[in-house]
């Protein structure tokens, strides 16, 4: 039998010997790192943020049907390791942990010439695009918790327990890093592995600045001066032509995540708050936005339903009050969104025009006019979602709460940024934080201590035992760790 072994292995190694090290690699999970499955990983990721439940809640977008927690604010503390994260609880790598993998790799000579690691588009390229993205998710990070780690972040060994930077010196940041981004920008090949511009370096750019006037917008009531520079200056290096949305596929692998969440429950109705305001505008986005209830039709409806058909689910019940309502009394969101690969918006033209309308009644330097943009931004929604017709839309403009009133600028502007934002709803919660319109009421069943709608959210609860000083340093600085406390930038 030693023979046998021993002849068996000396044959095995003379015919495959020169091919030995294949045997050990798995093209799915691959030895070395490359650039381009980093970057597609850290893109993937914002099909999760885009498609999140929570701000959809706080919101109003959305009601809970059957399990009401979240609705009526009993979570506290949410975590945030899963952005920065090595490796998080599902074994997966943080998006700001590959991006910031794909800079260090660029920029170590060991790596730099390695082309099966920088396997990603031109060296310049693939640091801006990586600088943007993550620009973009600590930007979505700051704004739920307010002061987290960023100076000192991504260190890994390095630094295990990186301070708190304030919102302030963040938002500078932001906007530094993304000027610079579209600065070192050159005419080499964009990066591949990117699905969301197919490495359109031109594209990469207007995303930039468009986020770049989006983070000086926020800024603006705390500190005005610079807002306004930064948003002038992102204005005019050039800003996107056409609604920045996420590609979802038809496969369980990539799919909209509302799609998922419908598969085997339905935990969510459209909200009574949105559907009733939407419905006594007669705003038809509302036929998109919702399907027919049970009490009229189908579950599902195809986009061709009335107003009269929708029936939103009271918002923020407790979990015994919801369950007295009758389950065909509400209506699912529409095709639209609950298809498996239907996209979502990251950016949109909406969102546009309604930050240059603001601009303009701040006396920002942005051409046009505050009515001409604020009635483009409708438009451009109205049309994102297939609903406009001339008679339909001038009748909706002609309404008087509607029509454009520079003494009302506030209101008119956070109500439609309000309704065209749908469904992105951690980008609709922090505008109502910073605009205050419209005047949603809080969950009348919250038991949350103050009973009103959370205005942040908690650190996670790790983090006072594994960060313990910073952790203290930054709630001594913010204010207390809870669902209450106002952001840097939300002063009214």
């Amino acid at each position: 039998m030693r023979k046998l072994i021993g002849t068996l292995f000396l044959t095995l190694w003379m015919v495959g010997c020169s091919d030995f090290g294949d045997l050990n690699n798995d093209p799915n999970n691959p030895a070395e790192p490359r650039t381009d499955l980093l970057m597609t990983d850290a893109q993937r990721t914002i099909g999760s943020y885009v498609g999140a439940v929570t701000g959809t809640l706080y919101s109003q977008y959305f009601s809970e049907v059957y399990y009401t927690d979240s609705s009526v604010y009993t979570t506290i503390n949410f975590d945030f390791s899963g952005w920065y994260a090595n490796t998080n609880n599902n074994g997966q790598t943080g998006p700001l942990t590959n991006l910031q993998t794909i800079i260090e790799l660029n920029n170590n000579e060991d790596t730099a010439n390695n082309s099966n690691v920088i396997a990603g588009g031109g060296t310049q390229n693939q640091l801006a695009v990586a600088r943007i993205l993550k620009a973009y998710f600590f930007h979505t990070i700051t704004d739920r918790w307010g002061r987290v780690p960023y100076s000192e972040a991504l260190k890994g060994q390095g630094n295990v327990t990186p301070k708190y930077d304030s919102m302030k010196s963040i938002y500078q940041g932001l906007l530094k890093e993304l000027s610079e981004a579209v600065a070192q920008m050159n005419g080499e090949p964009g990066p591949t592995g990117d699905f969301i511009f197919g490495g359109d370096m031109g594209r990469w750019e207007a995303f930039a600045n468009t986020l770049r006037m989006r983070i000086a917008l926020r800024m603006a009531d705390k500190n005005g001066q610079d807002a306004q520079q930064a948003f002038e200056d992102a204005y005019n290096d050039g800003i996107i032509q056409e609604s920045v949305m996420f590609p979802y596929g038809s496969n369980n692998d990539n799919e909209n995540p509302w799609y998922d969440r419908y598969e085997t429950r339905i935990d969510y109705a459209i909200s009574k708050t949105i559907a009733d305001t939407m419905k006594n505008y007669e705003d038809m986005r509302l036929t998109v936005y919702a399907a027919d209830s049970a009490n009229s039709g189908p579950l599902q409806g195809d986009g061709s339903h009335g107003l009269d058909d929708i029936e939103g689910f009271p918002y923020g019940l407790s979990q015994s009050s919801a369950a007295e309502i009758g389950n065909t009394s509400r209506s699912l969101p529409g095709n639209q969104i609950l298809q498996q690969d239907a996209e979502l918006p990251i950016l949109t033209m909406a969102e546009v025009h309604f930050a240059l309308a603001e601009a303009k009644e701040r006396g920002w330097n942005v051409p046009g006019t505050a009515q001409g943009h604020y009635e483009a931004g409708i438009e451009a929604s109205w049309k994102q979602w297939g609903v406009y017709e001339n008679q339909d839309f001038n009748n909706y403009l002609s309404k008087s709460d509607i029509a454009y009133d520079p003494g009302q600028w506030k209101q008119r502007i956070g109500f439609q940024k309000w309704i065209a934002l749908f469904p992105l709803g951690y980008e609709a919660w922090a505008e109502w934080r910073r605009l205050d319109y419209p005047a949603l009421d809080p969950a009348p069943d919250a038991v949350n201590d103050s009973g009103e709608i959370p205005v942040r959210q908690a650190y996670p609860t790790s983090e006072s035992e594994l960060n313990t000083e910073n952790y203290k340093a930054a709630v001594k600085a913010q204010g207390s760790d809870g669902l209450d406390t106002k952001l840097w930038w939300d002063v009214n």
